[in-house]
């Protein structure tokens, strides 16, 4: 198993920050975008477009592949409704 470096650490604690306040904005967006009455479909469809317009210029096919496929994944496990019970029940 591989170790994890105090440099590494730190890192992975700046990455899931920006994570964070990422989540946290684009959050916002969906809520207005919803709140103007604009489709839920259209809503998520402009943002899997543009994810996925980010993702090509930033990274390689193999690696947006893999990030689409863990996605897959995750709805296949039923991820999404668990994360969705659990955000219904912490707005509760």
């Amino acid at each position: 198993m591989a170790e994890t470096s105090p440099q590494d650490s730190g890192q992975m604690e700046q990455v899931s920050e920006e994570l964070t306040k990422c989540a946290m904005v684009i959050e916002h967006a969906i809520d207005h975008l919803l709140e103007e009455n604009h489709a839920p479909l259209a809503v998520a469809s402009a943002l899997l477009g543009g994810s996925l317009g980010l993702l090509s210029r930033t990274m390689d096919r193999e690696t947006i592949l893999r990030i689409l496929d863990s996605a897959v994944q995750s709805v296949r496990a039923g991820e999404l409704e668990e994360a969705e019970k659990a955000r219904k029940a912490g707005s509760a």
